[in-house]
């Protein structure tokens, strides 16, 4: 999950190690098992065990004896697409706006092109410039803001472990395995938006929605 959040003191800073190893091995666990609707129950389970349970769960501590999951829009095969990712004739540097306060550098590195609704619908692919870097995608649909979080939902974060892989040099884009952004949850994290050209008009009726 790309966002801000303090881990505070040393034990906290462990606690968070590990929540995010769990995550990038629950990502593991969906491109060795290839996708498709099993992996994404297994995916399902493994989220709501991390955001029940663990310590550096989003989900606030007062919050979390009357948790009962997160929801979803019921999976469809007809939104996982492997995508070859296009280049640009040249990479451009963006920082993009922040929930709460600040913003965050990345590169636009290319784009894919999903076919949605009456004709394709492109998508800008960004690089995380701090960390080790990594792939980001998010986005807005026509379901941001009353189906699901206004502000848009993520579908990679590699730099977090939220990896679908590739096949080849396809990118797996698989709108089922779309999340909301720990902002969602807590006002504590402060999380990139999706920029301009990645909202959508199209609805699309897949992965984390609210309640």
């Amino acid at each position: 999950m790309t966002g801000s959040g303090d881990p505070g003191e040393p034990t906290q800073s462990t606690t968070l190690l590990d929540y995010r190893r769990r995550a990038s091995d629950l990502y593991r666990q969906v491109r060795d098992m290839g996708g498709g609707e099993d992996a994404w129950e297994v995916w399902m389970r493994g989220r709501d065990d991390l955001f029940r349970y663990h310590p550096q769960s989003p989900i606030p501590l007062e919050a979390r004896t009357t948790f009962n999951g997160l929801t979803y829009f019921p999976y469809d095969p007809a939104i996982r697409f492997e995508l070859p990712l296009q280049p640009l004739a040249e990479e451009d540097s963006v920082h993009l706006d922040h929930s709460g306060e600040g913003s965050t550098g990345f590169r636009v590195v290319g784009f894919v092109s999903v076919p949605l609704g009456d004709g394709d619908e492109r998508l800008s692919v960004h690089w995380l410039d701090g960390y080790g870097g990594g792939l980001f995608l998010a986005f807005r649909d026509g379901t941001s803001g009353n189906e699901t979080y206004g502000g848009g939902r993520y579908l990679l974060d590699s730099a977090k472990g939220a990896d679908l892989g590739s096949t080849g040099e396809q990118l797996v884009v698989d709108f089922n395995f779309a999340y909301h952004p720990s902002c969602v949850h807590s006002p504590r994290w402060s999380c990139p938006l999706p920029p301009a050209d990645n909202r959508l008009a199209v609805p699309i009726q897949g992965g984390e929605r609210l309640r």
